[in-house]
């Protein structure tokens, strides 16, 4: 169920957003921001393909300046303050740990890349890198004596995309998930689109169909940016998209410590460990060419060896296939750069305004303007928001200026120290672990959750692990979820703590 959308009129929206990841939201908060009206659509949920399949990393990309990439180390070591600043409830700092391997890269590379990497950051407020002694740690196989420290954030990569929704809505943009953008024609100066919604848990099972007229349309399809521009509108595409896929192990975790590590591979690659959730570890990623299904992304065999084995090389105590809780694979859609390597292949964006003489008067109109997204990283989306809308400034002069620096996301206006003795405070029956989750997963949005409420019980059915009927009602009637997957591996991460019994009860809870 989505929630209430401004009403809809006959009248033209400024933009029509195809693609509910982290550019397409990014992009819908800060255009309607600026006084644009904004329609955003998601074919399937929000962030249920390549935005909720990261590292789960806000950083600068420490192996990107190998190869040079400098202005993109820049602006996403930048933006890590910025997202910081903004969302502190999503976005936390984290401490990195890079055993040295003298035949992989000696000592005054990884050193001289550490110093580029602090300096490119500027005045963070992040710690420095610094060199460490392994001798003795419990944690790393007695070979590796010597590593490195520094500094990047974690981030809850699907919930991120969710916010941005929260605040676009807010500002008067209408989102839906589970609507595709089945054609598009332009004529008339406009852009005519028919959308097709199919809620999974909508009371009719038939598609409902409409249409809606446009001055711009973004394609924001991630993957399917390629696709859609051949396929949806029959144009040819002015750049080719490579298939990256990404892959990731969760497995119980190993050793205490707050810090993750990043390990250096013979090929030249890095793989993380990760804490996640206090009980768990992510391992990964992968860089792999792939040409399948791209609604059937899934980790192989070769993959799943490959992270294991460049794990057990670091560690004392070492993983096997049995290990392993979980797993997922994306896709990242990278704009060809001829690289022979998928791990060199660029990962700053390329944006391409297509047809903007379309808008100019007098002008043929066989083509309506599109912008089309290629490439792109969760630590820049922002910045690729302000981009975009600075290619459209030719057919929106008068719109007004970037804003999105420096105000929070919903949920990140108070500290989630802050946040957490308030609702200790005024709530003294909730369990200390429920508000910690609900502080860095909501913020302050958690007292929408518990308002109203003046006891555990009147939470509702617990589901398990301090999961209440409240909270499901709650992301049910704000923030689009559909169904248990929604639910439980994007706008919450307990899938991989909660019983299949107690996912089934929530599902039915769903579809009342």
């Amino acid at each position: 169920m989505a929630p209430e959308a401004p009403n809809q009129t006959t009248n033209p929206v400024d933009l029509l957003i195809i693609g509910g990841g982290i550019n397409g939201a990014g992009i819908a908060r800060d255009a309607q921001g600026r006084g644009l009206s904004v329609h955003l659509v998601e074919q399937n949920d929000f962030a249920s393909a390549t935005s909720s399949a990261s590292s789960k990393l806000i950083h600068g990309g420490l192996r990107y300046l190998e190869y040079y990439e400098f202005r993109l180390v820049r602006e996403a070591l930048k933006e890590r303050d910025v997202l910081l600043r903004i969302a502190p409830n999503l976005v936390t700092p984290m401490r990195f740990i890079l055993p040295h391997r003298s035949h992989l890269r000696p000592s005054w590379m990884i050193r001289s890349g550490l110093f580029l990497y602090d300096t490119l950051a500027g005045r963070s407020v992040l710690e420095r890198s610094k060199q460490l002694s392994l001798k003795g740690d419990p944690r790393t196989n007695p070979a590796l004596t010597k590593g490195f420290i520094y500094s990047d954030c974690w981030v809850d990569d699907a919930r991120l995309v969710i916010h941005n929704l929260l605040d676009a809505q807010k500002l008067g943009a209408t989102i839906e998930n589970y609507t595709k953008c089945v054609s598009a024609k332009f004529q008339n100066g406009l852009w005519t689109a028919t959308l097709e919604s199919n809620p999974p848990n909508a009371q009719t099972k038939e598609a409902q169909q409409k249409t809606i007229q446009a001055k711009v349309l973004i394609n924001a399809t991630g993957p399917w940016a390629q696709t859609f521009l051949e396929q949806k509108l029959e144009r040819k595409s002015s750049h080719r998209v490579r298939h990256i896929k990404g892959s990731h192990l969760i497995v119980p975790r190993q050793f205490s410590g707050s810090e993750s590590f990043i390990l250096q591979n013979e090929d030249k690659r890095i793989v993380f460990v990760i804490p996640y959730l206090d009980d768990f570890m992510i391992i990964g990623t992968t860089d792999k060419e792939y040409t399948g299904d791209l609604s059937q992304v899934k980790i192989d065999d070769e993959e799943t060896q490959y992270l294991l084995d460049v794990y057990n090389q670091h560690f004392q105590k070492t993983l096997t296939k049995d290990d392993i809780i979980s797993d997922y694979s994306g896709v990242r859609p990278l704009c060809d750069d001829e690289s022979d390597d998928p791990s060199a292949i660029t990962r700053d964006y390329t944006l391409v305004f297509e047809g903007q003489e379309a808008t100019q008067e007098n002008a043929p109109q066989s083509k309506g303007p599109i912008l089309n997204i290629f490439g792109g990283k969760l630590t820049t989306y922002r910045k690729l928001a302000e981009a975009s809308l600075k290619e459209l400034e030719s057919v929106f002069p008068n719109m007004a200026p970037a804003w999105t620096q420096t105000k929070a996301l919903p949920g990140g206006e108070i500290p989630p120290q802050q946040l957490a003795t308030q609702l200790a405070s005024q709530y003294p029956w909730l369990p200390q672990s429920l508000i910690k989750r609900w502080c860095y997963s909501y913020g302050s949005l958690a007292l929408k959750i518990v308002e109203g409420a003046q006891s555990l019980e009147q939470l509702g059915t617990c589901f398990g692990n301090d999961f209440y009927a409240k909270e499901v009602a709650y992301l049910q009637s704000n923030e689009w979820a559909n169904t248990a997957k929604d639910v439980l591996f994007r706008r919450s991460k307990l899938g991989l703590v909660l019983a299949e019994q107690a996912q089934n009860k929530i599902s039915s809870a769903l579809d009342e």
